[in-house]
């Protein structure tokens, strides 16, 4: 089975907080920039630098451009906009200048100098500064708002708001309008219609799918306006609408705290400054779901310049640089939240997580460590922990470490269904599934329908040869849940291969492999299957091309024999009841992705079905069932294997070939 490269690391609840995963498998050093003597050399090498995400070299490659060609306006721009990006703002402020009625970079230049007179609380100068001549509806927007923004620090507040009115653009304008229409009354003392901006915009769910998180901050700040307003128990029930899209968000949570404890909540924007920021952070909120990563990284500096200490700003800007596999740069900018901030506790456990994706391991461990004991209820510390040592392989360490989240939940909620699944992943990773499978199930019972969790117990059931048609059912019904993703459909599809049912793995792992080409094992499998099928000419050109995509060197060892070989004829198969029909469990040998027999399966691979004899052995050990034990368990306890487990059918012909008609108390035979 399938599984995404940082599988282990996932489940953590920073993605629930800004909408972005962890990042990347690996960080690159970057090399110091050399120095190049032409101005083509020079600004090629700073391009090529900027497309890989290197900043601090592609900005040393453009000035050394820039002492042949200073007036180079194309040169400026990219510089300008390097800077901004890599947060040295100020030093930026002078390509501004000079590119501020260039058309073309007037949306960065111009915004870039209305920023600096905003800070400087020159708000005429701003305002000029934000006339833009050419516009996208994006550009129009964040002028038009930040223009708002800028009459009402010159105290024209009532004309602030009227401007917002005439701003006319698409349908997904409405909700950053009608959010700054609110703190805009609400910064000026307007009560009455800043209540009715809150109420209204807070009302119109629907428009919060535009931009999930500048939505839950505009609830979270007319919660504490109505608190400063005195109506508590209306500011409490305000809050209950985030939890719709994060359960557990760490500021809510505080608010709600410092709501019902009668302390002082402050303005989600007190100033233009802060208001404005808030504008550029709801614009990079919403753009960062993949993708575009440059422009993100753009408003998110702008935020932090009007804003530095917004730590909300500094968390997305650490999700940012995440996804740019810049994680250095992610812990330097966890690392800058401030410690009394309720985010805090999220950016120490994105620390930690980084600290493991750069192999800094007993780092990461100490780290985590402390943050498990200073709130031991915090699942999120555990899995963070526990996927720690799995990412490192230590199935045993991260087992106990899930065990010691669960002895925690006394009453277990939906939200804890991922302690259930990593604790099983663990427990089947170590070969004990009779521990494994309860605790799949117990993350069904609490989110039933999970994708990930019905891909992993399905699979795993199918290629043990065991409850056949429900785990196919499984994996199907993740794939319904999953349309896109293509390691789940990966899972399907190699299912059906385990059953022998060639072509309709062929028709699943060409849709897995076009969801994810750049992946080998996907590519192997869909190998494998050609092969069974008959098309060999096109089961070598897969083999061939998985081998090119680098694959870890067992995969790459077995794609090489294939290439040598081919796949070897198929042996006799165990039978097992699917339904009416009887459907063959095959017993190839290890697929491409499968592991050595003596080594737990990696989590991103296929695990090898068990391959029965071919003729039944004439003596055997007797051996009674026991209470919920399966055949896979029983080959792990007695013959020190579960992949074993097919020998135990073929040595019971009562069975029928199907490992399902065990029952506790009956007699079996054991080789």
């Amino acid at each position: 089975m399938r599984m995404r490269k940082l599988g282990w690391l996932a489940t953590v609840a920073l993605a629930a907080f800004v909408g972005a995963a962890a990042a990347s498998a690996s960080a690159q050093t970057d090399p110091e920039p050399l120095a190049v003597t032409s101005f083509s050399g020079a600004y090629l090498a700073g391009r090529a630098a900027e497309s890989d995400n290197d900043l601090e070299a592609a900005i040393e490659y453009y000035k050394q451009a820039l002492v042949s060609e200073p007036d180079s306006e194309p040169l400026q721009q990219s510089i300008m906009l390097a800077l901004i990006a890599n947060g040295q703002f100020d030093e930026a402020l002078p390509f501004a200048d000079r590119l501020k009625t260039v058309p073309d970079v007037e949306r960065f230049s111009r915004v870039a100098l209305a920023v600096d007179s905003l800070r400087k609380k020159d708000y005429p100068q701003a305002e000029f500064m934000l006339k833009l001549s050419l516009s996208s509806d994006l550009d129009k927007l964040i002028a038009g708002v930040m223009t708002a923004w800028a009459k009402a620090g010159a105290g024209d507040a009532r004309g602030a708001i009227d401007s917002l009115g005439k701003l006319e653009g698409p349908q997904w304008y409405g909700l950053f309008l009608n959010i700054h229409r609110a703190l805009i009354a609400d910064f000026a003392g307007l009560k009455d219609e800043a209540e009715k901006a809150y109420d209204e915009t807070v009302v119109a769910r629907s428009a919060a799918d535009v931009a999930p998180e500048a939505y839950v901050r505009l609830v979270e700040a007319y919660s504490g306006f109505l608190a400063r307003k005195g109506d508590k128990a209306k500011a409490l029930d305000v809050l209950r609408r985030v939890d719709e899209f994060s359960p557990s968000r760490p500021t809510t949570a505080a608010l709600r705290k410092d709501i019902a404890g009668g302390r002082q909540v402050p303005q989600l924007a007190p100033t233009p400054q802060e208001g404005s920021a808030e504008l550029l952070l709801g614009v990079g909120s919403a753009l960062n779901r993949g993708g575009g990563e440059a422009f993100v990284r753009l408003y998110l500096q702008f935020a932090r310049a009007l804003s530095p200490k917004n730590d909300a700003v500094l968390i997305q800007l650490g999700a940012v640089a995440e996804q740019q596999q810049k994680l250095e740069e992610a812990i330097k900018f966890y690392s800058e939240v401030s410690p009394k901030s309720p985010m805090k506790r999220i950016s120490e456990l994105q620390l930690g997580l980084n600290f493991a994706e750069l192999k800094r391991t007993d780092e990461a461990v100490s780290h985590l460590s402390k943050l498990v004991e200073q709130d031991p209820t915090d699942m999120r510390a555990y899995l963070a922990l526990g996927g720690t040592y799995a990412g490192e392989e230590k199935f045993k360490e991260a087992a106990e470490v899930y065990d010691r989240a669960v002895a925690q939940l006394k009453n277990p909620v939906k939200s804890d269904w991922s302690v259930f699944y990593q604790r099983g992943i663990a427990y089947e990773r170590l070969k004990q599934w009779p521990k494994a499978e309860p605790n799949f199930k117990k993350a069904l019972e609490l989110f039933p329908n999970q994708p990930q969790v019905l891909n992993y117990l399905g699979y795993s059931w199918i290629d043990m040869n065991m409850n056949l048609e429900e785990g196919l059912e499984m994996i199907k019904k993740a794939v319904d849940l999953r349309p896109s993703d293509g390691f789940i459909i990966d899972s399907l599809g190699w299912g059906y291969y385990r059953l022998g049912r060639y072509e309709e793995a062929v028709t699943e792992l060409e849709r897995a492999v076009a969801l994810q080409p750049a992946d080998p094992v996907l590519n192997d499998h869909l190998g494998d299957a050609y092969w069974r099928v008959g098309r060999k000419l096109e089961a070598t050109f897969q083999w061939n091309h998985a081998r090119d995509l680098k694959p870890d060197p067992d995969v790459l060892a077995k794609v090489l024999e294939k290439l040598a070989k081919g796949l070897p004829d198929e042996k006799p198969r165990a039978m097992a009841s699917l339904t009416t029909d009887v459907a063959s469990a095959a017993t190839d040998a290890a697929p491409a992705g499968g592991p050595k027999a003596d080594a737990a399966p990696a989590a991103d691979e296929p695990k090898q079905a068990a391959a029965p004899a071919a003729a039944a052995p004439a003596q055997g050990q007797p051996y009674k069932v026991g209470p919920g034990q399966t055949l896979w368990s029983i080959a792990v306890d007695k013959l020190g294997d579960g992949q074993r487990f097919g020998e135990i059918l073929d040595l019971n012909p009562s069975l029928g070939g199907n490992p399902n008609l065990i029952y506790p108390g009956q007699e079996l035979k054991l080789p």
